[in-house]
């Protein structure tokens, strides 16, 4: 997982919106869309036309003032939504995914391809790799096939890692790629800022 980066220009920030409870939120969900430039903040795949594309509130709690909030505002896949609101009260404190030293708390582990809190007394960055399943041992494998996989149809088509991704995305092929802090990791390529921004 990554660094949520929150822009300060958001138009979501400019229009003033904010969640409304049981409303319409279609136009937020677009621009959170847009901003995370179509890939979930929690699991870094893209959010496709089937998926359930869920807004998800960082902190779920009721009695939490700033609830509906942009900042306390992400675009995930429905599972991680549903199973983080259910444990959250179990895992406290915990470290927002906006905090400026976020990517120096929870580490990547190339070996064991996890996430993990870089020191064994970060409990708030324990507790986030917790509650979203960072260091979750089938998300583990998963991120190693998939790893190997891009590595092998790189070396099929006979060119680079970088220029493998470059043809996925220019090609818009955004559903091909998951786990972009792992590859970006792995493969010493900035994936992220290769992805174009959506603005539409």
């Amino acid at each position: 997982m990554r660094i949520q980066i929150k822009n300060v220009n958001s138009k979501i920030l400019q229009k003033n919106i904010e969640y409304i409870p049981k409303g319409d939120n279609s136009e937020l969900r677009k621009l959170l869309f847009n901003e995370q430039k179509g890939f979930c903040a929690y699991t870094e795949t893209y959010l496709g036309r089937s998926d359930q594309k869920d807004i998800d509130h960082f902190n779920p709690s009721k009695d939490f003032l700033n609830r509906n909030e942009y900042m306390n505002l992400f675009l995930s896949k429905s599972l991680w939504n549903k199973e983080k609101s259910n444990k959250w009260q179990n895992f406290q404190p915990i470290l927002s995914p906006t905090s400026l030293d976020f990517e120096e708390r929870v580490i990547y582990n190339k070996e064991l391809k996890i996430f993990q809190a870089r020191t064994e007394g970060d409990v708030e960055a324990i507790n986030l790799v917790e509650i979203l399943k960072l260091d979750d041992p089938d998300l583990s494998n998963e991120r190693k096939r998939y790893l190997k996989r891009m590595k092998e149809f790189a070396e099929a088509y006979g060119i680079s890692m970088q220029e493998f991704v470059n043809k996925l995305i220019r090609d818009n092929h955004f559903e091909h790629i998951s786990f972009i802090r792992s590859i970006e990791e792995e493969f010493k390529i900035d994936v992220w800022n290769m992805i174009p921004e959506i603005t539409e």
